[in-house]
């Protein structure tokens, strides 16, 4: 016979068993202490289930994903409502989890716009035959672009030379202008792992980069943004890229020439950063067309994106 009180419990976590998830335990659903938020438990995640195309919003909690999307529809609501949000959701007595190989990854933030940062590490600066710059370096990624976790990125025929850039992605938490440095980091919603999937051919002979960097899908963000308040220091975080398994990228943030308040502040001193707006902040060296010979993107190659405290983020790359 069931017991009553396991019924009690199961009948308010409702599991879809026609996706065969995992059955949950209870105590991965309690709220957050204190001393779990220090090891970085608060992740967001934009996702759907296997069974509908709607888009759920999830709160990492142990092994599975908890569907917060009572609380916000997406993750820029849920960013505009601030941390009254975020401790609702926190707090929040689950319907439905779900266990991480049952979802579907969508982009971690809808970004109205993607500011990216160019030759950001010193070291890829020079691997490309180029002086450090004075100043940020600024292009972007537009929003066709964006991709999701777990995605195939599509290898377009228009370009003989996609090549992987491994970035650290800032995603802003509320507007943003003219901005002061030592007060940039009020500005952070949180942190996540970012791909700048480039089509060296096109980025090189335009001379100007926007079209090579913003191929549909060539942005691939998350799985998750992590918030602020897990990474108190952005530039102190390892960061590599991995190609098929072999570490072709491996750096630390603080290698950074421009860091993430500069890049706030010197950003917004001309445009406006919104809720949900990303900066790319640049990749360190390692990307594959430096390399001798050339090392390039193609069928089936899987690439990762891995940063401390943030996470991994994995795409497969596939002809059309």
């Amino acid at each position: 016979m069931l017991d009553p009180a396991l019924f009690s419990v199961c009948s308010v976590i409702s599991v879809i068993s026609v996706i065969s998830l995992r059955a949950l335990n209870p105590l991965n659903l309690k709220p957050l202490s204190d001393s779990d938020r220090v090891k970085g438990t608060m992740k967001l995640a934009q996702f759907k289930t296997k069974i509908s195309d709607d888009k759920r919003l999830g709160l990492l909690k142990g092994d599975v994903i908890v569907d917060i999307t009572e609380i916000a529809p997406d993750m820029i609501s849920l960013i505009n409502q601030g941390s009254s949000a975020l401790l609702a959701a926190d707090k929040l007595t689950p319907k439905s989890a779900y266990a991480l190989d049952a979802v579907e990854y969508l982009p971690a933030v809808n970004a109205g716009k993607v500011v990216a940062i160019g030759r950001n590490y010193y070291d890829h600066a020079v691997e490309g035959g180029n002086e450090p710059p004075k100043s940020p370096l600024l292009f972007t990624k537009f929003t066709n672009a964006l991709n999701a976790h777990n995605a195939k990125v599509t290898l377009h025929a228009i370009s003989e030379q996609i090549d992987f850039e491994a970035e650290l992605a800032v995603v802003i938490g509320k507007r943003a202008s003219k901005v002061k440095e030592e007060e940039a980091l009020d500005y952070v919603f949180g942190y996540s792992c970012l791909d700048d999937v480039s089509a060296r051919d096109l980025q090189f002979s335009d001379g100007q980069w926007v079209r090579g960097k913003s191929l549909d899908g060539f942005c691939p963000i998350g799985p998750f943004i992590t918030t602020k308040d897990e990474v108190p220091d952005p530039q102190a975080l390892k960061i590599e890229g991995i190609l098929n398994g072999e570490v072709m990228q491996s750096s630390n943030t603080k290698m950074m020439i421009f860091n993430v308040a500069y890049l706030i502040h010197y950003i917004t001193q001309a445009i406006t950063l919104e809720p949900g707006d990303v900066i790319a902040t640049g990749t360190p060296e390692g990307v594959g067309v430096f390399r001798k010979p050339p090392v390039l993107l193609k069928d089936g190659d899987v690439f990762d994106v891995v940063i401390e405290k943030v996470g991994t983020l994995r795409n497969t790359f596939v002809k059309p």
